[in-house]
């Protein structure tokens, strides 16, 4: 059975439930594994489109998310840019769908090594869910549709291969949301962010309130939460919520650019390995040092029979650079 094969089950893994009896173990996760043993190569893709084309204000249903794979020594970088500028790209319905749809397939991309999720406008990443739209919900819809952007949130956060958050602009509620559930962010310095939820009566629905925790801990994520704070990108780098900060620059797309250069850094390196490092953190911090010791070495078990890994050992003999495949 296919390395691969382990990575496209386990990464599909939900966020972890907080409550320790419903954790995953090492044994489960691997089952997930063990009983598969077929790999679906169907592929489909959402409308593509440049990131440098304008974003109109007429966008169709098939336009508010846009996906562009890069090229040349950038190939390998996929590009998903939120297209909703008349409504300052809030997350609708469809958007969550397309979003959905789109992370479910290209998970098991073979030709994908970075996801970068940014903005096709610019002073805007995300200004949260559509509240307009969920005005005209029903109470009893107002449930199921939030459990949809947590799944679509879940999914962007166990993504097979690494994500990077570009964050241009304004990034509320569910829109910080989605860049929390990215491996790493990179913003402006201007670009303003927060969980406000707490100011509409509500709270962050879509992971905010098991991200943010996680991520810069516990008293520090209440803080920011229960008052409904917003704090600009040099905020957010002290605090922890962001990994790099830039200055803006006049076509407003200086944080995508860096997010750019963070993905090559990447490109070079196995990718089968960033996919099971990626796992491997992703899972272990939610079991107990014992376990993600275990966890680590299954993780590591997977990568010794590929052919990257003895690729990478004859080109450190050879002294060149390993040319990765993936498998």
């Amino acid at each position: 059975m296919s390395s691969s094969r382990f990575v496209s089950l386990i990464s599909r893994t939900r966020i972890p439930s907080c409550d320790p009896s419903k954790q995953p173990t090492v044994k489960s996760l691997l089952g997930l594994f063990l009983r598969h043993s077929t790999f679906s190569s169907r592929r489909h893709f959402a409308t593509e489109k440049a990131s440098s084309e304008i974003a109109s204000s007429e966008t169709g249903p098939q336009d508010e998310l846009l996906i562009e794979r890069l090229t040349g020594e950038q190939a390998g970088i996929l590009v998903l840019s939120i297209n909703r500028p008349a409504a300052r790209n809030a997350i609708s319905r469809n958007f969550a769908h397309l979003l959905r749809e789109t992370l479910a397939t290209e998970t098991k991309a073979t030709d994908v090594r970075v996801l970068i999720l940014r903005s096709s406008s610019t002073g805007i990443f995300c200004a949260g869910a559509d509240l307009k739209e969920r005005m005209k919900l029903k109470e009893e819809e107002v449930g199921p549709f939030v459990s949809s952007l947590r799944d679509m949130v879940q999914k962007l956060y166990s993504f097979s291969f690494p994500t990077v958050a570009a964050l241009d602009g304004l990034a509320l509620g569910g829109g910080l949301e989605l860049a929390l559930a990215c491996d790493i962010r990179v913003a402006s310095r201007t670009a303003k962010m927060g969980l406000v939820e707490t100011k509409l009566g509500i709270i962050p629905g879509a992971g905010g309130t098991q991200l943010l925790p996680r991520l810069i801990g516990a008293s520090r994520a209440k803080d920011l939460i229960f008052a409904g704070t917003t704090f600009d990108g040099e905020q957010a780098k002290s605090l922890g919520v962001v990994n790099h900060t830039v200055e803006q620059n006049e076509k407003g797309d200086a944080a995508y650019r860096r997010s750019v250069e963070v993905a090559e850094r990447m490109l070079s390196n196995g990718p089968f390995a960033l996919r099971m490092a990626k796992l491997a953190i992703n899972q272990g911090i939610e079991m107990s040092l014992s376990e993600g010791w275990g966890f680590e070495e299954k993780c590591y078990g997977q990568v010794i029979g590929t052919k990257d890994r003895k690729e990478g050992l004859l080109a450190f003999n050879e002294k060149r650079k390993p040319k990765f495949i993936g498998e």
